[in-house]
């Protein structure tokens, strides 16, 4: 039997997944398949210290040649996967070429959202998926003055704040009525939001971006009510679209995502996805709930993981807990759990220093915490929402509440108890 492992698609999830079925076992033959002609790595700092200059060239790189060489892993750059034969268990490439797989893995991604009215394909409009996106954007940045940044999502307040401490002026125009709606708590928002506002950028709630008009020099940027934004450049941050179409030109189950069980086997048992790709039903949501997709690196990697043992034939249910980050300006926030649907909220900490906790609770159950400035709180954060302890808001507005030692407990205590 053909011992071939085959991952379409070289970035964190992609990575990941050759690197633990390895050092779970697998002694067939894996090939990487990457349709950039970099080699893997870290997409994160694109939207922070590679705009401002701050993280070198070096550095981006998710593992070095050696990883490959001593793991017998093919990396196959600049290479496109343009079909899957599930019936020969082969996947074509762009140049006509065939390779034969007993494992198939995707870990395609997802790519970003375009711009949809008149002007959007001009050159000075740009988008923050890829290595080659950054570059184009942090070489612009050397001699703009004014940018307008389209979304007031987490990408788009990265790059707000990078392109605020290059000295550019900055206005955010967000379709909803606050930024980080669909992510974030009103009370974070408004956070920042005033942030944002002490370090100069401005921004148009409730506006959408009708046209981009050409004026030589520069570009104006129409919103809905009228008013026009003149600018050097233009970003655009309004989310992503997963990359499903060899999915689903297959034949795969496909909705919002390539569809995965617990286990992240799609619908045809030889095929699993990862990452951004991926769309299951998470293991803490409410009975019920539909499959989505989690787009961070802790899900790209801990999903890999799952995949992996799948692959050497001994599935775990996936049961990771999400977490997130962002770096903006001065402030780390760092998010643990998901705080959809929360009934109630405790801050612990100084929000005048700019170092405190969120905790959010849904019918007295702890569901998530956003940390700003306090990574330890974020690290106790994540120990207390895995195993289950049990703390209560009271409790985290009281002063002597001690986060250490409630996380620390090796079984969930009563409702409401602080230790």
């Amino acid at each position: 039997m053909n011992r071939t492992l085959v991952i379409v698609g070289a970035s964190y999830a992609g990575v990941q997944l050759a690197a633990s079925t390895r050092e779970l076992g697998f002694d067939g033959r894996i090939v990487l398949l990457g349709d950039e002609p970099d080699a893997p790595y870290q997409r994160p700092p694109l939207s922070k210290g590679f705009l401002t200059g701050g993280f070198a060239n070096e550095r981006l790189p998710l593992r070095s040649q050696a990883f490959f060489d001593e793991g017998k892993i093919e990396w196959m750059p600049s290479t496109r996967v343009v079909r899957i034969d599930r019936e020969h268990r082969e996947i074509e490439l762009h140049d006509g070429s065939r390779i034969a797989y007993h494992h198939l893995a995707l870990t395609t991604g997802a790519r970003v959202r375009k711009l949809d009215c008149p002007g959007a394909t001009l050159a000075a409009v740009h988008y923050l998926r890829d290595l080659r996106d950054a570059r184009r954007l942090a070489q612009t940045t050397h001699t703009a003055r004014r940018a307008v940044v389209i979304g007031g999502g987490y990408i788009g307040l990265e790059v707000a704040a990078s392109l605020r401490q290059q000295g550019l002026q900055v206005t955010v125009v967000e379709t909803e009525p606050r930024l980080l709606a669909r992510v974030a708590s009103p009370w974070l928002s408004g956070f920042m939001l005033r942030a944002h506002t002490e370090h100069g950028v401005a921004f148009e709630f409730g506006r959408k971006v009708v046209a981009l008009h050409d004026m030589d020099w520069s570009v104006s940027v129409e919103l809905d009510d009228g008013m026009r934004l003149v600018c050097d450049l233009v970003v655009v941050g309004i989310g992503v679209v997963p990359n499903t179409e060899l999915a689903a030109d297959s034949g795969l189950k496909v909705a919002g995502g390539v569809i995965v069980d617990a286990c992240a086997r799609t619908s045809d048992p030889s095929i699993v996805a990862a990452g951004d790709c991926a769309s299951f039903v998470p293991h803490w949501a409410p009975a019920g709930a539909r499959a989505c997709r989690i787009e961070s690196v802790q899900n790209a990697n801990d999903m890999a993981r799952t995949a992996a043992a799948t692959i050497v034939g001994r599935p775990q249910p996936y049961r990771a807990l999400p977490w997130f980050w962002s770096d903006q300006y001065d402030l780390k926030l760092q998010m643990a759990g998901v705080n959809a649907g929360f009934t109630d909220y405790a801050i612990c900490g100084s929000v005048e220093e700019r170092r405190f906790s969120l905790f959010y609770f849904r019918d007295d159950e702890l569901i998530a915490v956003d940390s700003v400035n306090r990574p330890q709180d974020h690290m106790f954060a994540r120990k207390l929402l895995a195993n289950g302890a049990r703390v209560s808001p009271q409790a985290v507005r009281d002063p002597a509440f001690d986060l250490k030692t409630v996380a620390s407990r090796d079984a969930p205590a009563p409702r409401g108890v602080a230790q």
